[in-house]
This record gives C-alpha cells, sequence and structure tokens, in this order.
C-alpha cells in the first residue's frame, strides 16, 4: 500500500479512533505496587530521594494498600525495615518480623488484595548484602537455607506469593522445596529471574536502608552487558518451578523483557524502579517534562515490550489516571 491510498494519519484524526485501534493498552490490573514497612504506630517516614513514597508503619500500611486496592490496583508486594539488623538478617525469617506482621494485618483487612513479599536478606543484614558473608564473600549456598526459611515464613503468615529478589544460584529450587514440603505447595513463586547490578537502585537503597557497608552486589547480580546470560538467568529458575519470571530494571532492559517473552510462555513481570522514578520525578519538579505523559509512556513501553506485571511506584497514580479516562 503506498500513499495515497493508504494514510496512516486516516486512524489518528481524533481520540476516538486512536482508542479504538490502540494496540498496547494499560490497565490498573497490570501493576503491583510495592510498600515499605517499618515498625511503630502511625508512623510515616518520608524517603526524600523518591518523592511520594515512605516507610510506613504496619497500620498505615494497611490503609496504604486499600486505597492501592480500591484503586483496582490487584497486588502489593512489602519490603520491611527491621528493628535491628545481625549479620544473619534474622528479623527477616522470624515469626514476629515486620513483614510477616504486616502480612497479617493486611490480609485480615484485605483478604482479597494479593500480597507479595520480597524474599532477601538485604534488609535485614547489618552488613547490607543479601546472603551470609564467610569468608568476607557472599557464600551462596549457606545462603539458601535462610532464603527458603524466609519463604516459608512469609507464607505462614499468609502471603499470597513470594519474589526471590537475592540472585543466588539455586534459591528458586530451594524455596520450591521448603514450600513443598511445609503444605505450601500452592504459593506461587515470582523470581527476579534476571536482575542485574545496576546504578538505577539508589533511591531504594535509601528507602529499604539496605546500603551495602562494604564492596558491591557484581558478584551475584547480573552484568548490565550481558543479555544471553539474562535468558540463561531465567532458563534456571523455570527449570527450579518459578511461577513467575522477572526482569529488573525495566527500561534499560526492554530487549531482555522482549527476549524472555519471545522465549517463555510463562508470565513476565518488569520492576520499573526507584532509579526511573526518581528520575522522572525530579525531571518534572523542575518543568522539564510532562509528569503525566511520561509516567504513562514508560509503563506502556514495558508493557509494550511484553511484560504481562509492571511493578512500579507509579501504581497509585497511573490508576487514577487510568480510571479518570473510564
Amino acid at each position: 500500500m503506498y500513499f495515497p491510498v493508504y494514510r496512516p494519519r486516516r486512524l489518528r484524526k481524533n481520540e476516538t479512533l486512536r482508542r479504538m485501534v490502540r494496540e498496547t493498552k494499560l490497565s490498573p490490573d497490570d501493576f503491583v505496587y510495592p510498600l515499605f514497612v517499618m515498625h511503630g504506630r502511625n508512623a510515616r517516614k518520608e524517603i526524600g530521594s523518591m518523592p511520594g513514597i515512605a516507610q510506613l508503619s504496619v497500620d498505615l500500611a494497611v490503609k496504604e494498600a486499600k486505597e492501592a486496592f480500591d484503586l483496582g490496583i490487584p497486588a502489593v508486594i512489602l519490603f520491611g525495615i527491621p528493628k535491628k539488623k545481625d549479620p544473619r538478617g534474622s528479623e527477616g525469617y522470624a515469626r514476629s518480623g515486620i513483614i510477616q506482621q504486616a502480612i497479617r494485618a493486611i490480609k485480615d483487612k484485605l483478604p482479597d488484595l494479593v500480597v507479595i513479599t520480597d524474599v532477601c536478606l538485604c534488609e535485614y543484614t547489618s552488613h547490607g548484602h543479601c546472603g551470609v558473608i564467610i569468608k568476607g564473600q557472599v557464600d551462596n549456598d549457606a545462603t539458601l537455607e535462610l532464603l527458603a526459611r524466609m519463604s516459608l515464613s512469609h507464607a505462614k503468615a499468609g502471603a499470597d506469593m513470594v519474589a526471590p529478589s537475592d540472585m543466588m544460584d539455586g534459591r528458586v529450587r530451594a524455596i520450591r522445596e521448603i514450600l513443598d514440603r511445609n503444605g505450601s505447595e500452592d504459593i506461587p513463586i515470582m523470581a527476579y529471574a534476571a536482575k542485574h547490578a545496576s546504578g538505577f537502585y539508589g533511591p531504594f537503597r535509601e528507602a529499604a536502608e539496605s546500603t551495602p557497608q562494604f564492596g558491591d552486589r557484581k558478584s551475584y547480580q547480573m552484568d548490565p552487558a550481558n543479555a544471553r546470560e539474562a535468558l540463561r538467568e531465567v532458563r534456571l529458575d523455570v527449570q527450579e518451578g518459578a511461577d513467575i519470571i522477572m526482569v529488573k530494571p525495566a527500561l534499560p532492559y526492554l530487549d531482555i523483557i522482549r527476549a524472555v517473552r519471545e522465549e517463555f510462555d510463562l508470565p513476565v513481570g518488569a520492576y520499573n524502579v526507584s532509579g526511573e522514578y526518581s528520575m522522572i520525578k525530579a525531571a518534572a519538579q523542575r518543568g522539564w517534562i510532562e509528569e503525566e505523559r511520561v509516567m504513562m509512556e514508560v509503563l506502556i513501553g514495558i508493557k509494550r515490550a511484553g511484560a504481562d506485571i509492571i511493578l512500579t511506584y507509579f501504581a497509585k497514580d497511573a490508576a487514577r489516571l487510568l480510571n479518570s479516562k473510564r
């Protein structure tokens, strides 16, 4: 078809026509809203590098979760800030840990909201790494037992899904096995399957108080340059029993999201991470961009690349905007 017989602008001339032929459509159903939970009551601590995001005590986290659910967002993912940290991150798998408390409180008030829990030691360890330190290094196999214990404790507290983000080899299998042995075989695993050693995590580390006290995480998180390795990582997690596979971050890795979507038939998640959120917020505050427009363009781009599920701090803002256009 050639001009003037075919004129693509014919289907762009008004919003109704554009809506009718739109190929990629967002819905609040696509979103998972991250929450940072801390001890205390009626307590809120704003995150300076993430405007609009805060650490919340359990009672306020329940209210925030309800607000998200009322907007049509089907799920939250919880990150915990413990009272005390130690080398093995013991509050992460304690029955009375902050995440375990938050799960019970949220599920009590919002039984139909899907509660996902981040499974990693970094928020709970005194050294800030995602695993057990032995002889100055993160020991992969010694970490697996603790990640499995954490996952089981979350499931027993009432979590609907666990999401290991540590990037230890074999952790999906270790988690699947302990859940299956202990009557939680119906709990799905959303694996951070291709999680990269990214510079976009800075604001999250402030929010979760999880900055490593020495070294970095490049020995376990993925090299940003490697695409084929990302597919190998995802394939391993699928073989070990993952139910959902995730790519993190989202924006610099849209090619990875697309490759994963084409290679695997499981649901694909993508994490629109803190640095991506904060860049948009900062630029909008300076009047350099239109926040709502750029927010939606980014989220549509992530979904267009192949993500079925988008973890995003923009979840509430995007849901409000989408609901207003119905």
